[in-house]
């Protein structure tokens, strides 16, 4: 049987790839006529944090791209993803020539991480329509397009925040946001701020965009998206898609864990910052000494942050003691524990855990309510500050350490570390531990979050949704060759509707009332 290839092209990154492969799976779940081709693009400096390496079954394979030493000289902080996908490009072609000469599949679209949305040319050669996946908060998403419109509508500048005390009415947030809040990049006059708008750009040439989100979590911010702008393509919240099997099982993690099964239930913060999350020496022994006087019980994954001189990830420290405070690993002994690399998702899930001191990275944030932890919002870099600001002020399920908090990671950033003093870092500890209301309502978006990926749910639906338009866009060769076999239609020249057919969506209906109800059930029913 020939399936429908639908080629996924995540971001360069370890973390990138589970919730990737998650949805990949999601979808040919859903529909046996689909099959997934995945192209891993390692960067330059990560390939030793790809843990564990997929295994492709019939319908689901994984190409890795070559990465070459010359691709290292592409690391700059403002240019180095547009340039390191261009030096892709060539490679992905040939992959996907190779993709289409195959008689066993036919080639029906992209589906691109939302970083790599330049993509949409490649795509655009071999004639298939390009989807995104939106790995962020559909909130987030109405951030981009409002400000991606009104940059181009009214020559808005929007570096000219920088510093300012302004709060800002965003159709997708309820609440009005303090500018600080917004991603550092969009204040970078050297490049980053052209780069934000210009990908919110590119979206809107897509065909449609799936969202890691739910209705019954973002209702505010999917209602703008659907109805607030025409100009919008079609949205597909789907989320929760979570990776939940962590890529680890040695010694270290089995420690980890046998330490928690000897916790109190619901006693223990686990402090964790995602993997580009670290902190100087200076933050690192205000930590330690908040937490010495919370007397909660805690652990914290600690690591070594880069150097800011070139792009790496925090690596793990050989020795604690070289950073924590004098006597603090004694202290806390009966209290705590201090950990590298953390199994997050082991974590959260294990029924000790209180409390979850986190950066407010989307996919750590949906892993916490997904356990209905409580979290207590202390962002680093990106977006994190406005899922910070939604998780505290609207959703009423985080505690806050401080939630304008902005490391130095990646352009835009400013010179000097931002020092949290150990006095907030407690209270907000506190909070986040003995908050009843809080607990409440995350138990509450738990339940929700489990429901809406059932059959009824909303989530399900919305993939279901996604589905029959990718076979409704299913690229003219397929419609072409059943509209002759049937012999329904005389007198068209297809040379001529190829490409008007491939771009816009309302010929394509006008088309099939032309072709008639038969042809199009054809054309969705074609295995």
């Amino acid at each position: 049987m020939t399936t429908l290839e639908l080629v996924f092209i995540p971001s360069p990154g370890a973390g990138h790839l589970p919730p990737t492969v998650e949805l990949a799976k999601l979808l040919l779940d859903h529909d046996q006529r689909l099959s997934v081709t995945i192209i891993i693009m390692n960067l330059p400096f990560e390939a030793e944090q790809v843990t564990e390496t997929p295994i492709s079954t019939p319908r689901l394979n994984f190409i890795y791209v070559a990465n070459e030493d010359s691709s290292k000289d592409l690391i700059s902080p403002h240019t180095f993803m547009s340039a390191f996908l261009e030096h892709q490009k060539p490679k992905l072609k040939n992959i996907i020539r190779d993709i289409t000469e195959s008689d066993s599949v036919r080639l029906v679209g992209f589906i691109v991480d939302m970083f790599c949305i330049a993509m949409i040319d490649v795509a655009n050669e071999f004639g298939v329509p390009t989807y995104v996946y939106f790995t962020s908060s559909a909130s987030a998403l109405g951030l981009m397009f409002h400000l991606q419109a009104k940059c181009d509508d009214e020559e808005y500048d929007v570096t000219d925040l920088k510093d300012s005390d302004l709060m800002l009415s965003i159709p997708s947030y309820v609440k009005p946001i303090p500018a600080k809040l917004l991603p550092s990049v969009l204040f970078d006059k050297q490049g980053g701020s052209k780069m934000f708008i210009d990908l919110a750009k590119k979206f809107r040439e897509s065909e449609g965009i799936i969202i890691n989100s739910f209705q019954e979590l973002e209702s505010h911010g999917l209602e703008f998206l659907i109805k607030g702008d025409p100009n919008i393509p079609p949205v597909f919240p789907v989320g929760p898609i979570l990776n939940l099997k962590n890529t680890k099982n040695d010694g270290k993690t089995t420690d980890i864990m046998a330490w928690l099964d000897n916790q109190p239930k619901s006693s223990v913060v686990f402090l964790c910052f995602g993997s580009m999350g670290s902190f100087g020496e200076k933050q690192v022994k205000e930590i330690a000494v908040a937490l010495e006087r919370s007397e909660h019980r805690f652990l914290w994954s600690l690591r070594r942050p880069p150097s800011k001189e070139v792009m790496r990830l925090p690596e793990e420290y050989e020795n604690f003691k070289e950073v924590l405070p004098e006597g603090f690993l004694e202290c806390t002994s009966n209290l705590g524990k201090v950990i590298g690399w953390a199994p997050q998702t082991s974590v959260l899930s294990h029924p000790s855990l209180g409390g979850f001191v986190s950066h407010c990275g989307w996919n750590s944030t949906l892993e916490s309510i997904w356990f209905g932890v409580p979290v207590a919002a202390w962002p680093l870099y990106a977006e994190q500050q406005i899922n910070a600001f939604q998780l505290v002020m609207e959703l009423g399920i985080a505690a806050e350490i401080k939630i304008d908090y902005k490391s130095n990671i990646g352009p835009g950033g400013g010179s000097n570390e931002m020092l949290v003093k150990a006095d907030e870092i407690e209270s907000g500890i506190r909070r986040l531990m003995n908050d009843d209301d809080m607990r409440r309502n995350v138990k509450e978006m738990k339940h929700m979050s489990r429901l809406t990926v059932t059959e009824g749910g909303s989530s399900y639906a919305s993939i279901k949704r996604f589905i029959e338009l990718v076979i409704t866009n299913t690229p003219w060769t397929l419609c072409r060759e059943i509209v002759i076999m049937d012999q329904l239609v005389v007198g068209i020249d297809f040379s001529l509707v190829a490409e008007r057919y491939m771009h816009d969506g309302m010929y394509r209906l006008r088309l099939a009332e032309e072709l008639g109800c038969e042809g199009v059930i054809k054309i969705n029913n074609e295995s």
